[in-house]
């Protein structure tokens, strides 16, 4: 039922939304702005007393295969400072880690027909997971 619905909902997108492929092209310019800014993306401990800022060095996009609102991202994050009281305290300076997500084009209120970030652990096809992961690694976001 839920596949008919996003299926449907798809045919009745607005004309004038962005293609998956604008919204790469858009993203990809925005984040090579943020690197050359050094602008950190910022993340609450889970202690939630401190904070952690990371740089995006690197990331990788592609559509899901049959579905074309939905765009999954895979980036490699340099932490680059550390706020406050962290419940880790083998985290330092320099970690690199990755982030798995996507970005889906909202059905319901402001969201709809807009793309935005996917709020739940991304669910990827058996087809795209191999895929996505050799892609990263081709355009080195995986090192």
């Amino acid at each position: 039922m839920y596949l008919c619905k996003c299926i449907t909902y798809y045919k009745l997108a607005p004309k004038n939304m962005r293609s998956a492929t604008q919204f790469i092209f858009i993203k990809e310019n925005q984040f090579k702005k943020d690197l050359e800014k050094k602008r950190l993306i910022g993340m609450k401990d889970i202690s939630r007393e401190g904070k952690h800022g990371f740089l995006r060095e690197a990331w990788t996009f592609m559509v899901q295969h049959n579905l074309e609102t939905k765009v999954f991202v895979i980036e490699r994050l340099r932490r680059a400072e550390i706020q406050g009281t962290t419940v880790h305290k083998k985290i330092k300076i320099g970690d690199i880690e990755y982030r798995v997500g996507y970005y889906i084009v909202g059905h319901i209120r402001k969201a709809k027909g807009r793309w935005m970030w996917g709020q739940f652990c991304p669910l990827i096809p058996q087809r795209d997971f191999d895929k996505l992961i050799k892609k990263a690694r081709k355009e080195k976001t995986i090192i």
